[in-house]
């Protein structure tokens, strides 16, 4: 069924698991990511970026499709239909469009600003029964034209972000979008700490959740991350698994080269992956 992610997330906060947020590129990723979350009875978010929401032809087709898939594969379990790093403009659009959830991403504006617009969509987000993502700090590395250099949050511009009643918070922690450098200094633990210290109950949202030492990903999780998102992993998977079909010449046996026989191994890929990141976030069993 979808819902805001609200109660999922403070559940998730209060019983020290994480909900996973998998972003969706077309009918395949979306089908792999629900039908696994039905599968383990955990609760999900999908993610749309702005990019892939342009993909797919907009948001209004996004929100028919997840809402038709949900009911045609009779998805009992708490779904989300998020937009990932939103422009002020993008947030309205996926009101507009069904969303049940959206992030406002105004880490790039001054604080100031960025207060002032995210109290905006709170206001308009509730008043539909939306739940609201904030963020302070930067992701480091790009996620479709999203460029973020990775500076850590200040703790004080969170709880003024935090207090405007958003219901989860994103923050710089060191955490970056695509493949982690082997340079890669970790996660800043001491930053995560005093977020939660100055936030409270505030579920917390890491970004970036590809290439995370699963000790790390524990650890933030018992630091009040609530939120963890998934994308590039799903990509990797999917891509290797298509290449080996293709490179293995099974597109050219019989009919393989039917895009519902080519797309399977990668859509296969994608629903090993989301079992793997939702038995490590803990959300297995707790739809």
């Amino acid at each position: 069924m979808l819902v805001s992610a609200t109660e999922m997330l403070k559940k998730a906060k209060a019983g020290h698991y994480a909900v996973g947020q998998f972003n969706i590129n077309n009918l395949e990723w979306t089908k792999s990511i629900l039908a696994t979350a039905q599968e383990l009875n955990s609760p999900v978010i999908l993610g749309v970026s702005e990019g892939a929401g342009k993909y797919m032809t907009g948001y209004k087709t996004v929100a028919a499709m997840v809402k038709a898939m949900i009911e045609e594969m009779n998805i009992t379990v708490p779904v989300a239909l998020h937009l990932d790093h939103g422009s002020y403009e993008g947030c309205y659009k996926c009101i507009k469009a069904g969303f049940s959830s959206i992030m406002f991403d105004g880490s790039h504006y001054p604080i100031e600003e960025n207060v002032e617009k995210t109290k905006e969509l709170v206001k308009v987000a509730h008043a539909m029964g939306l739940s609201i993502e904030a963020e302070v700090g930067s992701i480091g590395g790009e996620e479709d034209g999203v460029v973020g250099m990775g500076e850590c949050a200040d703790p004080n511009e969170c709880k003024a972000i935090a207090d405007l009643g958003i219901d989860f918070l994103a923050a710089g922690i060191g955490n970056i979008h695509g493949k982690y450098p082997e340079n890669w200094k970790g996660l800043s633990f001491d930053t995560l700490a005093a977020i939660q210290e100055k936030t409270g109950e505030m579920p917390l949202v890491l970004h970036g959740g590809t290439g995370i030492p699963a000790d790390m990903i524990k650890k933030a999780i018992d630091l009040g991350v609530a939120k963890i998102n998934v994308n590039t992993e799903c990509q990797l998977s999917f891509a290797a698994a298509t290449r080996e079909y293709i490179e293995a010449g099974k597109d050219q046996q019989g009919k393989g080269f039917d895009p519902r026989k080519l797309l399977a191994p990668g859509a296969a890929a994608i629903k090993e992956t989301v079992k793997e990141k939702m038995e490590l976030f803990g959300s297995v069993g707790k739809a």
